[in-house]
């Protein structure tokens, strides 16, 4: 009896594995808002990591628990590091900044999973608004392929991209 629960588990977990390797070896999450705001305005409070953090919705969840890097907050380069019980571990560094239309960053996480991922922020005025896009992309390599099966990177982040992305209009649309 025992050998047949654990061939039937053995199996299953086989069956979870091969299903896993079958799904795609990259992600993308994005989310996009119309903000009432200049992109001067907008790329200020993406560009510069303390702006960036008065409406990060993760800063949010866990507050005081990050560190900023050496030098600069703005610009390419510049990086915040951040350790907490509740959101793991890693470091987010800004990789490139074209003034008032986009930044890109890589995302170095540690913990609770080592990934690394890159995110970019385009920023496209549209006549009396300005439309954000907020994305990340990465590889998927076998474990994050597995917990994907069962909570995909849209569900996992893009609740947070959305709750962010209305704290930074509520921010660039204050007088």
């Amino acid at each position: 009896m025992l050998v047949r629960i654990a061939l039937a588990l053995l199996a299953a977990i086989v069956l979870l594995l091969g299903f896993a390797a079958t799904q795609p070896d990259g992600f993308r999450v994005n989310r996009s808002t119309r903000i009432a705001a200049p992109p001067e305005k907008i790329f200020a409070l993406v560009s510069d990591l303390k702006g960036f953090n008065l409406w990060n919705p993760w800063e949010k969840k866990d507050p005081g628990k990050g560190q900023y890097g050496a030098g600069s907050t703005s610009g390419p380069g510049a990086s915040y590091a951040w350790d907490s019980d509740k959101l793991g571990a890693g470091r987010m560094t800004i990789v490139e900044a074209v003034p008032s239309s986009m930044v890109k960053l890589r995302l170095d996480f540690i913990k609770p999973m080592q990934a690394t991922n890159s995110a970019l922020f385009e920023i496209v005025p549209e006549g009396d608004t300005t439309r954000v896009t907020w994305s990340m992309s990465g590889e998927s390599n076998l474990m994050a392929k597995v917990v994907q099966v069962f909570v995909s990177m849209d569900r996992m982040v893009g609740d947070d991209f959305a709750a962010g992305l209305s704290s930074l209009k509520a921010l660039a649309e204050a007088k």
